[in-house]
């Protein structure tokens, strides 16, 4: 293992916050070949966690982690802690689905189901649990996105006949319908266009009042504008001959950007590497 792995314990001792969820040790492996090696690391209550590196260094794999989505691989395993309210997440006696209502997530292409507008908050909020009146639900949720002045007249219109920007959007007040704690986000404007991309990230920051969000992003330029704070991940490769992530350094965003302390994240974030 490369000694860049002993950093990443180091690069928090001089944050000070209130931390929603950590993670201790964790590890992921698919079948046997190490994806993601012993990450450790808290995340901020109400704040924005961007985490960056280059394609491979287990981004995905770790964000996937924090609500057990990668449960749903059957030959994924987790090696570790993931503590969410003093609970070990991977716990015996704990439901996935659960967690997941706690947890939500948006993906980096805009998912929508294949219902109205309507329903598509309205229907994972039932299957939740949640018997709300659903007329106000639904309207809180898009209006908390910005969408519900465009598409308050056509609320039964098919989700997918929505742009891209509007569909992302809409997956965005899914989750929110569902009032988590915390909003994962896996490259949520990746595949929007600059203008779409500019209303998503203006509405990340615009959540943070009330949730916590981590992103994963594999645009610097959208982290220094959107993050509070920034995680740099590297991957090398192991004996066996597959590549893994670990986690190099985590800091303040403009920490990161301006005035990192280890080599290789002042190598990536300057376009030298990735």
């Amino acid at each position: 293992m490369s000694s860049a792995h002993s950093l990443q314990n180091n690069s928090q001792q001089n944050q000070s916050f209130d931390s929603v969820l950590h993670t201790e040790n964790l590890s992921v492996y698919y079948g046997d070949f190490l994806a993601l090696d012993n990450v450790s690391m808290d995340f901020p209550r109400k704040q924005i966690t961007a985490l960056i590196g280059p394609s491979g260094c287990g981004k995905s794999t770790l964000i996937r982690c924090l609500n057990r989505l990668n449960d749903l691989i059957d030959t994924c395993r987790v090696k570790g802690k993931v503590i969410y309210r003093d609970k070990n997440l991977y716990g015996s006696k704990i439901d996935p689905v659960e967690v997941r209502r706690h947890i939500g997530m948006v993906f980096q292409k805009p998912n929508p189901f294949p219902k109205s507008i309507y329903e598509n908050i309205a229907y994972g909020a039932r299957i939740n649990g949640i018997e709300n009146d659903m007329d106000e639900l639904v309207e809180r949720s898009l209006k908390q996105v910005g969408l519900w002045d465009e598409v308050k007249d056509k609320l039964d219109s098919n989700g997918l006949s929505l742009s891209g920007g509007q569909k992302q959007r809409l997956c965005i007040a899914r989750a929110v319908a569902l009032k988590p704690d915390i909003i994962l986000m896996d490259e949520p404007a990746s595949s929007l266009d600059p203008i779409s991309t500019s209303t998503i990230e203006s509405l990340i920051q615009d959540l943070k009042e009330k949730y916590t969000i981590i992103i994963v992003t594999h645009n610097m330029q959208q982290a220094t504008r959107v993050a509070d704070y920034t995680a740099f991940f590297n991957a090398e490769e192991s004996e066996k001959g597959n590549r893994y992530g670990y986690l190099v350094e985590y800091d303040k965003t403009e920490e990161i950007f301006n005035n990192p302390q280890e080599k290789m994240t002042k190598k990536y974030v300057s376009g030298r590497f990735g």
